[in-house]
């Protein structure tokens, strides 16, 4: 086991995979470079390096550039996946999901349903979101709320790199399309992750910190702001349990529930904007299930309802942070009705 950042493990996993099994391929804009002309090949591995590397092991003949047509490539990996082959598709920011939401949302996400389960579609789309690097409001968006909200889709959303690995190796293996969420500001993140490959199963949330007091909700790149202020809670007193779901299709109810039920508040914070995200879902969830269990309302952490912004000093203050989360847990600690 070594330290590893986030871009690493993704790399690694890939690489076991296509190891592993042949019929793992990648195909994306970038992710080989040089398309046969002059110049450096393997230039960029993707736009933020995580397939660098493959190219020389792998070749061509499984590694794929592709035009800059979202539609075309994401349309050629549904195929792909029907016909037998595992493909690894990159789809450089979510934000452009929408010239290729038809191949996503009535193709892949159907097959199995249309054709009675006799057909599979195991295509994994790799794609980056979240705000934090002054990438302006088209290219910084959590949407993974809108790929939860249709039926077939699997959505994974790694917090750091252990969790990147395990959920990558285990959604290159899945049999349903996933779409892989990647925070860019975890790239440079680094922990201990295993030289082994290994698989993190999906729909198994993971209980971060076990706590007594309130619980904390959250995924990606929001687990850590909990975890930060999830400490800081407890130098005042606070025992703060957190809850990285991992995935939000399919959503581990269960654990989410009984950490509800331990500690009687609920704090949910959701870096996607407020209107029908993954908070209000979760809020519906333990209102419902839970109301009875609860000692205060339930608190929702979340931008607001606004696009990315691109001044600096507003696109920090746009991000919910640990000091926001530390604000909704007094309050819900502190609650008298």
């Amino acid at each position: 086991m070594s330290k590893k950042s986030f871009r690493t493990a993704l790399n690694e996993a890939m690489r076991q995979e296509m190891e592993r099994d042949p019929t793992v391929i990648a195909l994306g804009e970038d992710i080989a470079g040089g398309m046969g002309a002059k110049g450096q090949q393997d230039a960029w591995g993707d736009v933020l390096g995580a397939s660098k590397g493959l190219l020389g092991e792998f070749g061509r003949e499984r590694i794929f550039d592709t035009p800059i047509s979202e539609s075309a490539f994401i349309g050629a990996a549904a195929g792909a996946a029907v016909a037998g082959l595992r493909p690894i598709a990159q789809l450089m920011f979510v934000d452009f999901f929408g010239v290729c939401g038809d191949q996503i949302i009535n193709q892949m996400a159907k097959f199995r349903y249309m054709f009675g389960g006799r057909a599979t579609t195991p295509v994994t789309i790799r794609t980056l979101y979240g705000a934090g690097l002054r990438a302006a409001s088209q290219h910084s968006q959590c949407l993974y709320p809108v790929f939860t909200h249709v039926p077939g889709l699997k959505v994974v959303i790694p917090s750091s790199p252990y969790e990147a690995k395990g959920l990558m190796i285990q959604s290159i293996r899945d049999d349903d399309p996933v779409i892989f969420f990647e925070h860019k500001a975890l790239y440079e993140e680094t922990e201990e992750v295993p030289d082994e490959p290994y698989a993190i199963p999906l729909g198994q949330a993971r209980v971060a910190r076990a706590g007594r007091d309130a619980s904390i909700v959250t995924c990606g790149r929001m687990v850590r702001h909990a975890l930060a202020a999830a400490q800081a809670l407890a130098d005042r007193g606070i025992d703060c349990e957190v809850i990285d779901l991992r995935t939000t299709s399919p959503l581990d109810t269960r654990t989410v529930l009984a950490s509800v039920e331990k500690t009687g508040r609920l704090v949910v914070v959701d870096e996607a904007n407020p209107r029908c995200n993954i908070a209000t879902d979760i809020s519906a969830l333990v209102a419902e299930a839970a109301f009875g269990r609860l000692k205060a309302p339930i608190r929702m952490v979340c931008p607001p309802h606004t696009p990315v912004p691109f001044a600096p000093s507003l696109e920090d203050a746009y991000i919910p942070g640990p000091a926001r989360i530390e604000d909704a847990v007094r309050g819900v600690v502190g609650w008298k009705p």
